[in-house]
């Protein structure tokens, strides 16, 4: 199939309405976690300070949550556990796309690798427009992307599409959404004729595939 443009595809599942969301429902989190941590005394002590990620992690996945509850974000969602069974990560899921979450301290680099991630990155491939990756721009799944924040203070957040080479980082990544103006519609390019198309034709194969795997 032909590469799909994986800044168009991204736009296409997380509207530019959707976007303009992320920077208040961050804010809110973090400063939830902070009042929560500054009133709660067993929350100050410096093993439960070296953990403070933990609280945001938490306190982001609720406000996540609730967007999603209310259908600000019109998106299904599920609780998906890890491959080994240590917890639960909140799974996004737009029409032909899985959104996750992430805190991360480097905004230019992927998250550790998990199995979810990994098995998640490589859906990605249709992006890819190498010559190397011709082969493999099947359909494998649905796509995957990552909603990076970050890090101990909100400082940066981006939407991003992970390369399968973990070493590789990103085949996109959004400008820090934290900066982004307002958006009307008149701001919003047009979309080119053969970019549209692309996306169009990847969605057909993501629900054929579907379909094939009993999605």
């Amino acid at each position: 199939m032909d590469t799909v443009s994986a800044k168009q595809f991204l736009e296409d599942q997380v509207s530019a309405s959707a976007r303009a969301l992320v920077p208040a429902t961050l804010q809110a989190a973090y400063s939830a976690a902070s009042l929560l941590i500054k009133q709660e005394p067993i929350l100050q002590v410096l093993s439960a300070v070296d953990n403070r990620g933990r609280i945001v992690s938490w306190a982001v996945d609720l406000a996540f949550e609730k967007l999603l509850q209310s259908q600000q974000w019109p998106y299904e969602y599920q609780w998906r556990e890890f491959a080994a069974p240590t917890g639960r990560y909140l799974e996004i899921r737009p029409s032909h796309s899985v959104v996750t979450i992430s805190q991360v301290a480097n905004s230019g680099k992927q998250p550790r690798n998990v199995v979810f991630r990994e098995n998640g990155r490589l859906n990605n491939e249709p992006f890819f427009d190498l010559d190397e990756f011709r082969d493999e721009r099947e359909v494998r799944g649905n796509p995957h992307f990552l909603l990076i924040h970050g890090h101990q203070d909100l400082t940066f957040a981006h939407l991003a599409v992970p390369h399968s080479l973990h070493r590789r980082d990103w085949i996109y990544r959004t400008p820090n959404l934290l900066h982004l103006p307002h958006i009307v519609r008149s701001d919003v390019p047009p979309t080119e004729t053969t970019d549209f198309e692309a996306t169009m034709i990847l969605k057909e194969e993501i629900e054929k595939w579907r379909k094939d795997h009993g999605e």
